[in-house]
């Protein structure tokens, strides 16, 4: 932060005009209203320039291009199936949804108060949506650059637990279990690069059916890639 950025936030902090979710994500906004409708639900107002709705929508792209920005360099030779895995495990629901919680976005969210924040999938859906409209609301009134260190403080930084948190594996085995169907077979179809950099492509194949295949840097995160490749071909809910 440079000097002039750091002189602001001084005068802003003695006047007390800044609240306390910019001095959490440690940016401060020119134009209020986008603060405002980042935190205002639909059930509240309609009108789709008063609620989260549209920057949502916005903020989901910019979360993309950063994200897969980031994954370019920590991947140089990785190819697009491996960034498109990392990437989606990145910018899921359930993770964005931890990240919101991280942040205690849901204690400035206005919402209506039939929304029954208490079941945990439509407080983890809400937090989700609202991180993205924070993002949103952010590039519209700074640019770029304010996003990319959000974005980098929070879902960059626990990228490896959004890797590791789903068990994709068992649930592939558990959905071939109720459904009576074989249980799948783990396969190694290539490992390539350099010994402290190998690349593994794991293929699942289940009876006579071969699925996409999962790349990783280890066998283990091939595999849940792989498994979690299969379960959406099979469209099983993730």
């Amino acid at each position: 932060m440079n000097f002039f950025v750091k002189l602001k936030q001084f005068f802003l902090d003695r006047s007390g005009s800044v609240s306390p979710i910019e001095k959490k994500i440690n940016y401060i906004f020119h134009n209020k209203e986008y603060l405002k409708q980042a935190f205002t639900h639909k059930s509240l107002d309609t009108g789709p320039r008063n609620n989260y709705e549209r920057l949502e929508f916005l903020g989901d792209a910019v979360l993309d291009i950063i994200v897969s920005r980031e994954l370019m360099r920590e991947f140089p030779d990785g190819d697009e199936g491996l960034l498109t895995q990392r990437r989606a495990s990145l910018v899921q629901k359930p993770f964005l949804g931890q990240i919101g919680q991280l942040l205690d976005l849901m204690d400035h969210l206005k919402i209506e108060s039939s929304v029954n924040l208490k079941i945990e999938k439509i407080a983890e859906k809400q937090l989700a949506n609202v991180f993205e409209a924070l993002v949103g609301a952010m590039y519209l009134d700074g640019g770029i650059e304010p996003c990319r260190r959000l974005i980098l403080d929070t879902v960059w930084a626990h990228k490896e637990e959004a890797w590791k948190s789903t068990n994709y594996k068992g649930k592939l085995i558990e959905y071939c279990h109720s459904r009576d169907i074989e249980n799948p077979v783990f396969l190694i179809k290539d490992i390539t690069g350099p010994d402290h950099y190998k690349t593994f492509e794991i293929q699942v194949k289940i009876g006579s059916r071969m699925f996409a295949s999962g790349l990783g840097t280890n066998k283990k995160t091939a595999e849940q890639i792989a498994a979690q490749m299969a379960l959406e071909e099979m469209g099983a809910a993730l």
